[in-house]
């Protein structure tokens, strides 16, 4: 039995394929930033305290909102299985992503000296788009995997080299089985036993 080793796809068609996955991101991005911005704006006019801490505010009530969307939306074909360890994983990456937000405010309103809502809100917008950067690479690799798909071109293939008239008879069932973990092996598919 000969195998292919299955191609990789071009940069191109990997493109494609992480487009909608961005503009997703993005659409939940954006709520989550009218929610950051809306509620840290709130919070700083309202009652007066310090930028950051009205800044970490909005940003905690923006992953919590953000958390659903992702979830249930962006990327609810990936591998629930384990939702501890993916909730678990989310709230440390949103964390680092939101130090650096909030590192930005930080900068500019303590060792810069710019305070007003101007500057408030513009460091807060470079704080965002950095540490969406990071949430959104950190977010697609650890924290919601897609679930391993099989390969299908693999099993056609495999399906058309074997003749039609070998089927298998009812004692080579461990054979067969061991083949098809073979098969799945090479294919980068593991499922646990």
């Amino acid at each position: 039995m000969t195998t292919t080793a299955p191609s990789r796809p071009s940069l191109t068609q990997r493109l494609r394929g992480v487009s909608g996955e961005v503009v997703k991101f993005g659409v939940v991005g954006l709520v989550g930033i009218f929610v950051n911005f809306g509620v840290s704006n709130a919070v700083l006019h309202l009652t007066g305290w310090a930028p950051v801490r009205c800044s970490v505010i909005g940003t905690a009530v923006a992953i919590a909102a953000n958390y659903l969307g992702y979830r249930y939306w962006v990327y609810r074909d990936s591998d629930a299985a384990s939702r501890r360890r993916e909730i678990t994983l989310f709230l440390i990456f949103s964390g680092v992503g939101m130090l650096i937000e909030n590192g930005t405010v930080w900068f500019s309103t303590y060792t810069l000296g710019l305070t007003g809502s101007l500057a408030y809100n513009v460091s807060k917008a470079f704080g965002t788009g950095l540490g969406t950067l990071f949430r959104f690479f950190s977010y697609r690799t650890w924290v919601f995997k897609a679930i391993p798909e099989l390969a299908e071109p693999a099993a056609e293939t495999a399906a058309a080299e074997a003749p039609a008239a070998e089927a298998p008879a009812a004692e080579d069932g461990p054979a067969v089985i061991a083949q098809a973990e073979r098969l799945l092996t090479t294919e980068g598919v593991q499922f646990a036993k």
